[in-house]
């Protein structure tokens, strides 16, 4: 059975995960002086998202900020902090060492836009574990705002051909 997660802690690890990948952004930029511009826009994306999230999460009441079960040790936080932490845009990586296979800028929007899949499968399980009462609406939200990256990824891709 799946740890059910409320609403709360979603948001903060969707918080975490734009961070993250702004983070990456602004180490690819550093990388690829020609696209430097159209990956520092990516990265000012991704907090513009950290804070449209956080905004969200602010919004919260009841059931939704209520851990959904008896947690004294804080375990479902530390769970949700690997999480985010590891499974896109890694921060604990080192962000040279992902870009170094990455030889244009087109490579690193692939990356991105792969990665940008893979949060979306990851909120969408993640979806599965928060009830209706608990703000299921509100991931299914950030699901949304995903799907946004990657066609804004996308068109920066067409951009660059």
């Amino acid at each position: 059975m799946p740890m059910p997660f409320n609403a709360d802690e979603v948001f903060e690890m969707a918080e975490q995960l734009e961070r993250n990948g702004a983070k990456f952004y602004r180490a690819a930029a550093e990388k690829f002086a020609e696209a430097r511009q159209v990956l520092l826009d990516l990265a000012a994306m991704e907090d513009e998202h950290e804070k449209t999230f956080a905004a969200m999460r602010a919004e919260l009441s009841g059931a939704e900020v209520q851990p959904p079960v008896f947690d004294p040790d804080s375990e479902a936080q530390m769970y949700l902090r690997v999480l985010a932490d590891g499974h896109v845009f890694d921060i604990k990586a080192d962000l040279v060492e992902q870009l170094a296979d990455k030889n244009t800028p087109e490579d690193v929007l692939k990356m991105a836009i792969g990665a940008e899949k893979d949060s979306i499968v990851f909120y969408a399980g993640l979806k599965e574990c928060v009830s209706r009462k608990a703000g299921k609406d509100k991931v299914e939200a950030i699901i949304k705002e995903e799907l946004d990256h990657i066609a804004t990824l996308n068109e920066k891709l067409e951009a660059l051909k």
